[in-house]
């Protein structure tokens, strides 16, 4: 074979070789588009607000101030200030259950010392979105609460968690 075609054919090989090197990288780049919020997600006008509880004790007896019902009383102050729905007191009256817990998972160690100043707990604000009337689970949010070691940092740390759990709740009802 002339050299000519040598070399072409060489060329061929290595962009070909080279080829699914960039595919993969653009696809592993990629990230997918947000599928579908359910439907009575987004039409939903009333909404009762359920009380999982909070288990979550990481530091003992003063893990955050407020008790096992500050996670329902904060979510429940801020979905009244926002006014997107109409609470109701009874599920049956109401279009969605939406559950607010505060879990507490064990954490993964990250380090020789251990994780989370201490404590083997990833403290977390979790709600779940239930269809009243087949009790199917149409979505869940989680925002993980940063420890701290100060009573009052961890009070910091639970607001700011809150706060920005409510806000991706008000993303995905209101799509910007």
């Amino acid at each position: 074979m002339p050299r000519i075609i040598r070399t072409g054919f060489r060329w061929t090989a290595i962009m070909l070789a080279l080829a699914p090197m960039q595919v993969w990288g653009a696809q592993a780049q990629r990230v997918a588009a947000m599928g579908p919020v359910p439907a009575q997600i987004i039409s939903a006008k009333k909404v009762f607000i359920s009380n999982l509880g909070g288990g979550c004790s990481p530091f003992g007896q003063s893990e955050f101030s407020g008790g096992p019902d500050r996670p329902y009383n904060e979510f429940y102050s801020a979905m009244k200030s926002w006014g997107q729905f109409e609470l109701e007191a009874a599920p049956a009256d109401a279009e969605l259950d939406v559950e607010v817990s505060l879990p507490c998972p064990a954490a993964r160690a990250n380090s020789p010392f251990g994780s989370n100043y201490g404590t083997d707990n990833d403290p977390q604000l979790s709600l779940v979105i239930r269809d009243v009337k087949t009790r199917i689970v149409l979505w869940g949010l989680t925002e993980h609460i940063e420890t701290a070691a100060l009573q009052s940092n961890r009070d910091k740390n639970f607001e700011r968690a809150m706060s920005t759990l409510v806000e991706k709740l008000k993303g995905l009802v209101a799509p910007r």
